[in-house]
């Protein structure tokens, strides 16, 4: 229990004295109650905690301290240091037990909090930021209760003016319990000449008191623990004293107590004489009006009773002229007290007068003697002087200093024992936070997928034979379906803000595509926006799995260097915020950048038009149409592009330009935004990943790319080529453009660039794996369509099905392999022997037919 004496500052009467009083905590509350003394039953006045500050006084002096309510300053003295961090320290744990325990209710939303603050005690003790403060056993707990309560200069100085009526509580009440503990003989004051019958008051208040002390028992309250201390200083305090005190204390201690006690209880008569005497007269005036009344009741005739009107009247009569005269004489001595103020003030301001001429004579006396002294000493005297009184003012000024300095440390220690437990809260709130948009984010996936579902089998329904009036329905459901984007962006924008922090439900991605593309087939509109809502179902799954670990991974690489673990890194994809620079990197370790050679190629391109500027002009409105910063000829990359490939049609004379060109310079632009790096990453792409002649006027490596393909299609996906071969599916005429460009235009934006994350740091290797995995990735559907048509109709679009780029990525670089780089490299070379033989041998017949057109003749 935190209870004990301390002195309070009184500041709302007209004279500004220390009283003490005995303070208890209130748990239930958080209230801080005060008392008179430790046997009060009702208290003066309480200090909410809940909301309060601690502050401890520097400048007052040891022991002093504040606690700042919003309503009042309540200024407070221990008797020691020690005592005053004690209470500073009790109060402040104490609140935070209370916080603690009023946040325990019921809601749902606040229960994770309220389990994240019942930490609090568990971290003060182990935290180190304030240590705990020793218990002053002579000033706070029960045992100070049992201790004489600090004296006053007079014995009325202690009383609370401002709370009477608890006084005179707390007096009957004393007077009450001493009555039960002594006994009728013992009494101190007599009440036989106000009772009507003492022997049955003398009963009823017996039982009364009885009936209180068992009703304290029962309760088990705040008034319980109150009274632990209070019975114990009775019974420490009369004759009767407990064995326990005798056998602790030696009789000179005993004796001493005793003699304590019986001046305080000496000091304490004197005072309740008074107030026993206003309630004598309380207790007269009471029963006069009871005669008066029991009078006017029991009188036979009306005269009677009107003459005891009458009488009533007059005694009216009689007190309002009385009050009149007390009004006046009220009035009277204010004007007194207003007259005598302001005399006082003259006074005053004659003394501060006086006061200031005996300061201006003695400043001058102190002159004089200085001069005095300073005539009569040498010169090297006075300067001793005044050095020894600068170093005295010094040591003054730095003990003051030592003084506020450890006055601050103390502070600043439960400044930071705050601050450290409010972080504490607020690092709990945040990983509440966290975890509850993870939820929100789980329930968004699952709704994709719910709607992902629900429009696949609109789809089917729509391929199936119904009625006409069922087509129409579901129709109209798959028009619905494909506006839901708009609907739900322009309703849910306000209220799903920190969810669109996790997967942001925009039209267009980071780099400008279109999430769900805009196909004129009302068929691949509705594939387009099922395969939108399962990536994003999928991304929004992988976040905090694969996403964030990825992430984390990548913030802690420092300078990029070719390493095992940066391979594999680049592989799980590059993040947004890292693709920039390491594509800068790879590019820079393969090409060197020649100062101001791009400048110089357009330059060139400006004064002389290139062959190729025609079919360059032609092929930029067909660049990446599904992006916003290519989809319109006044798109801001379009001027960027063209420059682009003007400068590399100069740059390599041997290629010029081919079609294809302008979606990987398109996709560089994208990513590094500088014109200059995206044309480096051009000429990285085309002369150093791609073989020779991969892009030139025959195509011829990239014919025996699709050789070499078909021939690891066969090795690798047996039942897949045997399926094609039974069918007559040539894979290559869907295939060629996946390795002329790099997959640019067939797969989604997010998994495209992890492609091409891998492509330009391994080279071609990766876009057979990728076709490989592609063709692995839908095996099961290709195998399921019987109908040459209907599979080269699934082959147009079934990339765009894929909505899982880790799962493809996995089956690209795991379960493909071994993929060796010789291999690759051997396999080339026989093909493009045998293509070179083949194409020979067509030359010879071409050239033959034409040499025996001519001699046929017209």
């Amino acid at each position: 229990t935190l209870c004990g004496y301390l002195n309070k500052l009184g500041i709302k009467g007209p004279i500004k004295t220390w009283k003490s009083r005995w303070f208890f905590y209130d748990e239930n509350k958080c209230h801080l109650l005060y008392y008179r003394t430790a046997q009060d039953i009702n208290p003066l006045g309480s200090i909410d905690l809940s909301s309060a500050t601690f502050d401890c006084k520097v400048e007052n002096g040891e022991g002093f301290f504040e606690i700042r309510t919003p309503s009042r300053v309540f200024t407070l003295k221990a008797i020691s240091k020690q005592a005053m961090m004690y209470w500073l320290q009790q109060l402040q744990m104490r609140r935070w037990e209370f916080c603690n325990a009023r946040s325990r209710f019921p809601s749902v939303l606040f229960r994770c909090f309220c389990v994240l603050v019942c930490f609090y005690t568990d971290v003060v003790e182990n935290e180190d930021f304030l240590p705990p403060v020793k218990t002053p056993t002579e000033a706070v707990g029960l045992k100070a209760a049992s201790l004489p309560a600090p004296q006053m200069s007079t014995a009325l100085q202690n009383i609370s003016l401002k709370h009477p009526w608890t006084e005179i509580q707390n007096t009957v009440y004393s007077i009450c319990g001493s009555k039960q503990l002594w006994g009728n003989n013992g009494n101190v004051f007599s009440f036989s000449e106000f009772q009507e019958d003492p022997e049955n008051l003398d009963k009823q208040q017996e039982a009364e008191v009885e009936t209180g002390c068992a009703g304290a028992f029962k309760k088990g309250t705040l008034e319980d623990r109150r009274m632990e201390p209070r019975l114990k200083w009775l019974n420490s305090g009369f004759p009767g004293l407990p064995e326990e005190l005798s056998r602790e204390r030696n009789p000179m201690d005993k004796v001493s107590v005793l003699q304590q006690q019986i001046l305080t209880l000496t000091e304490e008569v004197k005072s309740q004489k008074e107030l026993v005497k206003l309630l004598h007269k309380a207790l007269e005036a009471a029963q006069q009006e009871k005669r008066v009344s029991s009078m006017y009741l029991t009188a036979a005739e009306d005269k009677d009773r009107l003459e005891l009107v009458r009488h009533k009247v007059r005694q009216i009569a009689d007190l309002t002229s009385r009050l009149e005269a007390l009004e006046q004489e009220k009035k009277e001595l204010e004007q007194m007290l207003t007259l005598r103020d302001s005399h006082i003030q003259e006074l005053k301001e004659h003394v501060q007068l006086l006061m200031e001429k005996n300061h201006a004579k003695q400043e001058v006396i102190m002159t004089l003697t200085e001069q005095m002294a300073r005539e009569l000493s040498d010169p090297m005297q006075e300067a001793n002087t005044i050095a020894a009184e600068t170093l005295y003012k010094q040591q003054e000024e730095i003990e003051h200093l030592k003084d506020v300095i450890d006055a601050y440390k103390t502070q600043n220690q439960i400044l930071n024992s705050e601050i450290h437990q409010v972080t504490r809260l607020w690092t709990s709130v945040a990983e509440n936070e966290k975890a509850l948009l993870m939820k929100c984010a789980c329930l968004q996936a699952r709704n994709c997928q719910m709607e992902s579902k629900y429009l696949t089998v609109l789809r089917k329904l729509q391929e199936a034979d119904l009625p006409s009036s069922h087509a129409d329905l579901v129709r109209n459901l798959i028009q619905e379906a494909l506006q839901w984007d708009v609907k739900e962006g322009a309703e849910e924008a306000p209220s799903f803000e920190l969810t669109s922090t996790l997967c942001p439900s925009s039209e267009y991605d980071e780099y400008g595509f279109m999430t769900v593309p805009d196909y004129e087939v009302e068929d691949w509109k509705l594939l387009a926006k099922i395969q939108a809502l399962e990536i994003k179902s999928n991304n929004l799954r992988s976040q905090e799995v694969v996403e964030k670990p990825l992430r984390d991974k990548w913030n802690s690489v420092g300078e990029l260097s070719p390493s095992a673990e940066l391979k594999s890194l680049i592989r799980s994809g590059i993040p947004v915020e890292h693709r920039q620079r390491v594509w800068r990197w790879i590019v820079s370790r393969h090409c060197s950048h020649l100062p101001d050679r791009y400048q110089q190629l357009l330059r060139q391109s400006k004064s002389t038009e290139h062959p190729a500027c025609r079919q360059i002009e032609l092929d930029l409105p067909r660049t990446l149409t599904n992006n916003k910063h290519f989809s319109s000829p006044t798109s801001q990359l379009i001027p960027k592009l063209r420059r682009l490939l003007l400068a590399f049609s100069w740059h390599n004379p041997a290629i010029g330009y081919c079609q294809g060109l302008n979606r990987l310079a398109a996709v560089a632009l994208l990513v590094l935004e500088d014109e200059e790096s995206a044309f480096w990453c051009l000429v990285h792409i085309v002369e150093n990943l791609m073989p020779a002649d991969y892009y030139s006027d025959t195509l011829i490596t990239s014919q025996v790319d699709q050789r070499v393909f078909k021939d690891f299609l066969s090795e690798k996906l047996p039942r897949l080529m045997a399926h094609f071969e039974q069918y007559r599916i040539d894979v290559s005429l869907i295939t060629f453009n996946w390795f002329l460009v790099a997959f640019v235009d067939s797969l989604v934006s997010d998994i495209l660039l992890r492609v091409w994350d891998a492509f330009l740091y391994e080279g071609t290797k990766v876009i057979f794996r990728y076709a490989l995995a592609i063709f692995k990735y839908n095996e099961e559907e290709i195998l399921r369509i019987n109908d040459s048509v209907e599979i080269y109709q699934y082959l147009r679009f079934f990339t765009r099905m894929i909505t899982d780029g880790r799962k493809l990525m996995n089956i690209a670089f795991n379960d493909l392999n071994p993929f060796p780089m010789k291999l690759l490299r051997n396999r080339r070379t026989m093909h493009r022997e045998e293509l070179e033989a083949e194409l020979y041998e067509l030359a010879q017949i071409k050239a033959a037919y034409v040499k025996e057109r001519a001699e046929q003749g017209p």
